[in-house]
């Protein structure tokens, strides 16, 4: 197979899950912006994420979140998601919004609060079992707010505690996926604040197991793709969330504020084999004044462009210039990738999938965001916490 034939066959294998959440309105602390067509109920999400993937074929994997996602029968909303043409993929929870939560969850100092929280945790592997995800993704907000609020060590131990419990609920073929962010909303002392906790943690309970890496959850000037290349030289990187961060936890387009790092990770992802790895490539995003899908199409479609520059490193040569200690030169072996325009190459990888060569273009001229906006009036539109 000739090196082109060989990225194209990669990146026509890649998949990148979209999240529910997205497709709802979302917006600050401030202001949430509603947007017309927007979804009223899982249902229509899983209709926006189906449309994302006939337009770039790439993203037939749509993530879940509970309770915003919550039916009655998750065997039909999955049923539903088939006939889509894409299927339901990581199931994420929520231990943030309920008052019980007001000093953690699964850190809480109070047992009852922790049983509670556990068992929403174990409630979602049952969600997994209904619909045949394998990834349960795990965010706690849980921290302190002031020195000396709560034990720092204890809280570990309940932590370490109810993770076991809900990795020894784990069925044959699915994972735990655990996120780490170092601030916000605890700011004194958050109980996953890195990737070394998370990877702790991940690696006491077992193989299934894993590190999520939100690329909107790290200190500005943090090296991401060394935590990338470390964890998946590890076999411990289970997944991403795809994000734009300017100074925190943004949730911008993938690739949005930032493309020349999205490339890096991606390099780093190519270089660690973390293709055939078994890393979820997952989007968590908030549109808040743009367009849902056509802004997730274009992140998926900056996730491509970085992917397809990662896939054309020269290996080669940059192994020889590193192994000659010749730095500029392997610099510019990298950067010679990055300044690539992929673009004419993805157009062909879509025409040969058959599909439109510009997803975006091809998403506004099916005339489906003038559909939604026209049918879906009436109910309540699906938003952030619902």
């Amino acid at each position: 197979m000739s090196e082109i034939a060989a990225v194209k066959a990669a990146l026509t294998s890649q998949v990148v899950e979209t999240p529910s959440w997205a497709y709802g309105n979302s917006g600050t602390r401030f202001k949430v912006f509603a947007q017309a067509g927007v979804p009223r109920d899982p249902y229509e999400k899983v209709d926006d994420a189906a449309q994302v993937h006939a337009y770039t074929g790439v993203a037939p994997v749509v993530a879940l979140h509970i309770p915003w996602d919550r039916v009655d029968d998750y065997t039909v909303l999955a049923a539903h998601a088939r006939d889509r043409g894409v299927r339901v993929g990581t199931i994420n929870s929520n231990t943030f919004q309920d008052d019980d939560y007001r000093l953690g969850s699964v850190c809480h100092p109070d047992a009852a609060v922790r049983r509670k929280a556990v068992d929403h945790l174990l409630e979602c592997v049952d969600v997994m079992d209904a619909t045949g995800s394998t990834e349960l993704k795990l965010w706690f907000a849980d921290g302190t707010n002031y020195p000396g609020q709560d034990d720092l060590r204890a809280r570990q131990d309940r932590l370490a505690e109810s993770l076991a419990e809900v990795y020894g609920r784990l069925g044959d073929g699915q994972r735990m996926l655990l996120e780490y962010k170092f601030f916000e909303p605890a700011f004194y002392a958050t109980d996953v604040p890195d990737w070394g906790t998370a990877y702790a943690h991940c690696l006491k309970l077992g193989d299934k197991a894993r590190v999520v890496v939100d690329t909107g959850h790290h200190a500005p000037g943090t090296n991401i793709e060394f935590i990338v290349a470390t964890l998946l030289r590890e076999g411990k990187l289970g997944g991403f969330d795809f994000n734009s961060r300017f100074y925190a936890d943004d949730d911008l387009m993938a690739g949005a504020a930032d493309p020349f790092q999205l490339f890096r990770i991606m390099y780093e992802v190519v270089r660690g084999g973390g293709f055939t790895a078994d890393v979820a490539f997952m989007l968590d995003q908030c549109h808040n004044i743009e367009a849902k899908v056509p802004a997730i199409i274009r992140s998926v479609m900056n996730i491509q462009e970085a992917t397809a520059k990662a896939l054309l490193v020269d290996t080669a040569a940059l192994g020889a210039a590193q192994r000659a200690g010749d730095v500029l030169a392997a610099n510019a072996v990298l950067m010679d990738a990055y300044a690539t325009d992929v673009r004419p190459l993805l157009r062909e990888v879509r025409e040969e999938m058959g599909l439109h060569p510009d997803p975006v273009a091809a998403y506004r001229a099916s005339g489906w965001a003038e559909k939604t906006a026209a049918e879906r009036v009436g109910g309540h539109q699906a938003g952030w916490g619902a």
